[in-house]
């Protein structure tokens, strides 16, 4: 099951007005629950397959093939910065490592196809690269912060 199924999926269940959904599929097991009014769901991923690579993180981590590249959408038809958007769910972090340096910083300039974080989803870290070239602006996620789907991470001035 990929991540777009999984979205679709969440989505469904959301606007179906089902309580509880669960899901087994090969390694993969996915319990979805939603609110009376279906609109904040809650969802617990458990994933049995084996770890590839632990990296030194306090909670056990796994390199992960880079995700589909992030959103990049004007924030307001009169702004002129671009905001890059999260492409998944998970948690959002600055830096590869603890004792590495941050991905980027406000004031850099970055290049298409730069990895900006990463966001650890089901135990696995998944790359975010810029679609954009351009300054970072401002960057609107604190470091370890649960990020939603298409949340908003960075203002990037393209000029």
């Amino acid at each position: 099951m990929d991540l777009k199924e999984i979205q679709n999926l969440i989505k469904f269940v959301s606007n179906s007005g089902v309580a509880e959904v669960k899901l087994e599929t090969g390694d993969v097991k996915i319990t979805i629950r939603t609110t009376l009014e279906g609109h904040n769901p809650e969802i617990t991923y458990v994933q049995q397959a084996p770890m590839q690579q632990a990296l030194p993180q306090a909670a056990p981590t796994v390199a992960a093939p880079a995700a589909a590249p992030p959103a990049a959408a004007p924030v307001d038809e009169s702004s002129k910065y671009v905001t890059i958007k999260s492409p998944i769910i998970g948690t959002f972090y600055r830096k590869p490592a603890p004792d590495k340096p941050m991905f980027t910083e406000v004031g850099n300039t970055i290049a298409k196809g730069d990895v900006l974080c990463v966001i650890e989803a089901m135990k696995l870290f998944n790359e975010i690269e810029s679609e954009v070239s351009g300054k970072i602006v401002k960057i609107l996620v604190d470091d370890m912060s649960p990020v939603e789907f298409d949340q908003p991470l960075f203002l990037v001035d393209p000029s």
